[in-house]
């Protein structure tokens, strides 16, 4: 997510110094409407996955001193942070800041594949997605030193997440980050003219890390659609016969900030966006809710939204989803 400009180190002294006030703060004396609280701490752009030792992990971007956060659950119901950083060391290609939106697969050797967004050397404020493999789900990661997408010239690659198809195939859906070079306004995207901010599809190998061909491209933001300035954070499941791809739109600060769908009987699309938001301010209660992850079993879904008044930490909520044909909504 084009948000969190700031080092891990900053975010560890802003996080620690705000935990009082977040575990304090009345948004958590109410359920939200359709959702629970999973984290109250700063937890943003959860992504999660059943390990092998059947336990749930969610994994999120930096923040309370680690690079990349880790959670466990038995049930998915209630959750607890661990005290790990999962990525202890940094590929050659990326800075020690912004490690974002991090997602893990299972691959059928057993080893986990980590995606994550990481601020480029190259051209510092500008991102790729990275890779790193590990044999336990909270890590330790080994990262790669080639990253899996950049795309600098168009602005970065972010928000990557895997997939695994049918047959067995592997994909990697991430967004090109074209609001990093956008000219201003509501996410740096909202004076004309606007650029592009597309998903894009990416086929990788049994190892989840080699490419397969070229990513190809399976959405984009749209006014006409009702989208804001981009639409990013995407997950891509599999649901009888349909693909479902969840993404956000709008800016991740704006109340307006939410998780729509669109769905497309091949993988490559093309996809239908349904216009209908799963999760929004109206239907939570929460404020700017986003960045949602749904399980490829589709019954199930971790997301955040800001949990202080001051809009300065986003919590981990939970919520039960229900997939009909086409159709998602929140239980």
């Amino acid at each position: 997510m084009w948000s969190s400009m700031k080092s891990t180190s900053t975010w560890a002294l802003v996080t620690l110094s705000l935990l009082p006030a977040v575990l304090s703060s009345p948004l958590f004396e109410k359920r939200a409407k359709g959702a629970w609280l999973g984290l109250n701490t700063n937890f943003p752009d959860p992504s999660f996955m059943k390990a092998a030792d059947n336990k749930w992990y969610a994994f999120g971007t930096n923040g309370n001193g680690k690079r990349v956060q880790v959670a466990v659950s038995d049930n998915f119901k209630t959750w607890t942070l661990l005290d790990v950083e999962a990525l202890p060391t940094l590929s050659t290609w990326e800075t020690e800041n912004d490690h974002w939106a991090p997602d893990v697969v299972m691959r059928d050797d057993g080893k986990y594949v980590m995606y994550y967004s990481g601020e480029a050397k190259s051209y510092l404020r500008h991102h790729c997605v990275g890779t790193a493999i590990a044999d336990h789900p909270a890590g330790p990661y080994v990262p790669s030193n080639t990253p899996l997408s950049c795309r600098l010239d168009r602005g970065g690659s972010i928000d990557p997440a895997g997939f695994k198809d049918k047959d067995g195939s592997r994909y990697v859906v991430f967004k090109v980050d074209g609001n990093s070079i956008g000219n201003g306004g509501d996410c740096n995207n909202g004076v004309e003219p606007l650029v592009s901010t597309p998903i894009l599809l990416q086929k990788v190998g049994a190892d989840g890390v080699t490419p397969i061909g070229d990513a190809v491209q399976i959405l984009d933001r749209n006014t006409a659609d009702g989208d804001g300035p981009l639409v990013e954070a995407p997950n891509l499941i599999l649901h009888g016969d349909t693909y479902f791809l969840f993404y956000s739109t709008h800016c991740f600060t704006d109340p307006l900030y939410d998780v729509r769908y669109a769905t497309a009987k091949s993988i490559t699309g093309p996809y239908t966006k349904t216009n209908v938001p799963l999760i929004n301010a109206a239907k939570t209660g929460l404020i700017s809710p986003g960045g949602g992850n749904v399980c490829g079993c589709g019954d199930r879904m971790l997301f955040h939204g800001f949990c202080t008044e001051e809009r300065t930490s986003r919590c981990m909520y939970v919520a039960d989803v229900i997939i009909d044909g086409k159709t998602a909504s929140i239980a």
